[in-house]
């Protein structure tokens, strides 16, 4: 086994051990460059170049491992574009694509907690239609109704 694949291995089997929904998560995705990947194929299939132009700083090895290890989780499939060489695109199946609301919630936080200066901050998300910055909530169907921060103790994770 690689170094890379090693230390994939050891931080799944380490996440697998937390019996949370927590734990199932960081085990699938919780490394520095799968949620990246995903958040690329969010817009659509992408060719293997065109991954690692956008994620600019990835190993091609590495990314090569990540698409491995996406399509093995079934969070991605991946299709032939050309026999001659063998060149794949990439496509977020419906259980990856289900990751964009995380994303949006990581990338809140990230624009709020940046790492100090007004330059490192990244832009929060903005309704198009007033120019206002969002907020995630959380909100019960049943109820039909936004979640106050006191009542988040009282909720059952499934």
């Amino acid at each position: 086994m690689r170094e890379g694949s090693a230390s994939v291995e050891r931080r799944r089997s380490a996440a697998r051990r937390v019996d949370s929904g927590l734990g199932t998560a960081l085990a699938r995705v919780g490394d520095r460059w799968t949620l990246l990947i995903v958040q690329a194929l969010l817009d659509g299939p992408r060719r293997f170049n065109e991954l690692s132009g956008d994620l600019g700083g990835i190993a091609s090895n590495v990314l090569s491992q990540r698409l491995r290890q996406l399509e093995t989780d079934g969070l991605i499939v991946s299709a032939p574009y050309s026999e001659r060489p063998i060149r794949l695109a990439y496509e977020l199946t419906a259980t990856g694509a289900a990751l964009a609301g995380a994303l949006r919630l990581l990338a809140h936080w990230g624009s709020d907690h940046g790492a100090g200066s007004a330059q490192d901050a990244a832009t929060p998300f903005v309704h198009q239609a007033c120019g206002t910055p969002t907020e995630p909530r959380w909100w019960c169907s049943t109820c039909d109704r936004m979640l106050e921060d006191d009542e988040l103790d009282e909720v059952r994770w499934i």
